[in-house]
């Protein structure tokens, strides 16, 4: 009897042994996964809060002194510059589709309104249809407002790319106005 207990004994040892590795690699294994699991959710979470601030004009690169509000103040005239309407409202096309272009995108149509409603206090209007990176929209629109002269962005229509679709480029149809003091 003693010889067959010691037997099985002897048959549950490395039985028992491969049991206690075989969790220990398992444990190993899961602990593994979540630690990667976590670094990818790091990494998500540290993307989606550099996107959030670039777009709220926080990050590093797009402002570089937020400490004084006035290191920033754009220079310049308020008002759009010309001798006449028409050449205010080529400034007005210069200075969007410049906008645009720095930014990679490509201008499609123009149109210089003259005789908008406002017109007789010295607004000019401007439609433009243009194509341009997703990722580059906020910065578009900060730019053609940010600076000098001052312009407004009356109507921003924004037809994304369909689903499905690999394109990361959007048609945005901008209506933009400035005023021009050359008429008083």
């Amino acid at each position: 009897m003693m010889n067959s207990w010691s037997s099985l004994h002897a048959l549950q040892r490395p039985a028992a042994v491969a049991g206690y590795v075989g969790l220990i690699v398992v444990l190993l294994g899961l602990t593994v996964f979540e630690f990667s699991a976590i670094g990818e959710r790091r990494a998500t979470v540290s993307a989606e809060e550099e996107m959030l601030a670039q777009m709220e004009g926080r990050s590093p690169t797009a402002r570089k002194n937020i400490g004084s509000p006035f290191t920033d103040a754009p220079s310049g005239s308020p008002f759009l510059q010309g001798q006449t309407v028409t050449v205010a409202g080529a400034a007005l096309l210069q200075r969007v589709t410049t906008a645009v272009s720095l930014l990679g995108g490509n201008v499609l149509s123009s149109q210089v309104d003259l005789q908008k409603a406002d017109a007789k206090d010295g607004w000019i209007g401007l439609v433009v249809s243009c194509d341009i990176e997703q990722a580059s929209l906020q910065q578009l629109l900060y730019d053609i407002e940010a600076g000098m002269p001052f312009l407004f962005i009356d109507q921003l229509v924004v037809d994304a790319p369909p689903v499905g679709v690999a394109s990361s480029r959007t048609h945005v149809l901008l209506a933009v106005s400035g005023q021009w003091l050359g008429g008083k």
